[in-house]
């Protein structure tokens, strides 16, 4: 390479103008979803890749390492193991209220159990995920290259329902991120009909049809003016908790806790119950169990005779 060849420039310009192009392809190709579908590039074309091999919700399940190699070699050229993680999380229904996915095998747990790996599970597309692609045919949607510019892709999916809305998101990007909770379909569905009946309709009115976000793993949150500033200046702080409810059976009293706070560990939470009661925090405890099981949550903490419910509950609610 001759001198002729080199051009100096100032370093400080060279990061700027750099910086700014990767900034732009993290945000749009990889941590920030589009909100026309609420699909991060790797879910979406996780499901247009499945789509594309029929592997519909009416159709057998199918390795979930066919659906990665399909995945990575046509459209999404990174890692395996991103792809799969990502195609675990739309499976999972601790995760997602509206889970995209159709889970077979072990696609991990709300205890913070790890997912089998791909040569071992198996997937397909649920049902909800054919309100997303189901218009695909019919020219809805613009396409564009893939990376090797050898097959077309969908810029987004022709979505019928609000997904972002639905199932929430969460993303860092580089100089912006996003953390949307999701919501009830109904709720959502029933206030996209009263904005279209009335343009002008207030947050007010809304709230009174979208009560707040709604949690796969349940909870309740504890303060209702952080969802009206959530919906009015698209920024604010919920604080979610569990519930725990009081089962008598003859004079043995016990709380059941049937639903956590959204993204919590089970056994973390189970594991931090038994340091409160072997500290002496939490008395008045005569016993602490996790029966859980495909029916549902539900972790026993038995009390003794004299025990205040009330209390016990309100100590739960501060330590953990």
């Amino acid at each position: 390479m001759t001198s002729e060849n080199i051009q100096e420039i100032e370093l400080k310009d060279e990061m700027k103008s750099s910086y700014i192009d990767y900034a732009m392809s993290v945000v749009i190709g990889r941590a920030i979803p589009d909100v026309r579908d609420g699909l991060k590039p790797v879910h979406r074309r996780i499901i247009y890749a499945m789509a594309d091999n029929n592997y519909f919700y009416n159709h057998p399940h199918v390795k979930s390492a066919r659906i990665v190699g399909e995945t990575m070699g046509k459209y999404h050229p990174h890692g395996d193991a991103a792809v799969y993680n990502s195609l675990v999380r739309m499976a999972q229904d601790f995760s997602l209220r509206y889970p995209l996915i159709h889970p077979q095998g072990n696609f991990g747990s709300i205890d913070g159990d790890l997912p089998a790996a791909m040569r071992y599970t198996e997937a397909r597309l649920a049902q909800i995920a054919n309100e997303l692609i189901e218009d695909l045919d019919n020219e809805t949607v613009d396409f564009q290259p893939n990376f090797d510019e050898s097959l077309q892709e969908p810029i987004f999916l022709p979505a019928k329902l609000p997904n972002m809305l639905i199932n929430g998101t969460k993303g860092i990007a580089v100089g912006m991120a996003t953390s949307m909770p999701p919501h009830n379909l109904i709720e959502i569905c029933n206030g996209i009909m009263a904005t279209v009946d009335d343009p002008e309709i207030s947050v007010e009115e809304l709230m009174g049809i979208i009560k707040g976000p709604d949690f796969p793993t349940g909870g309740s949150i504890t303060d209702t003016n952080g969802i009206y500033t959530a919906y009015t200046t698209g920024s604010g702080n919920l604080t979610l908790r569990g519930t725990a409810e009081l089962e008598t059976k003859g004079n043995k009293n016990s709380l059941i806790i049937t639903e956590i706070p959204y993204l919590v560990n089970k056994t973390v939470l189970v594991e931090s119950i038994a340091k409160l009661i072997k500290d002496g925090v939490l008395k008045d405890v005569r016993d602490l169990r996790d029966e859980s099981d495909r029916n549902g949550m539900r972790v026993v903490i038995d009390l003794t005779k004299n025990a205040q419910p009330v209390i016990i509950k309100n100590i739960l609610f501060k330590r953990t």
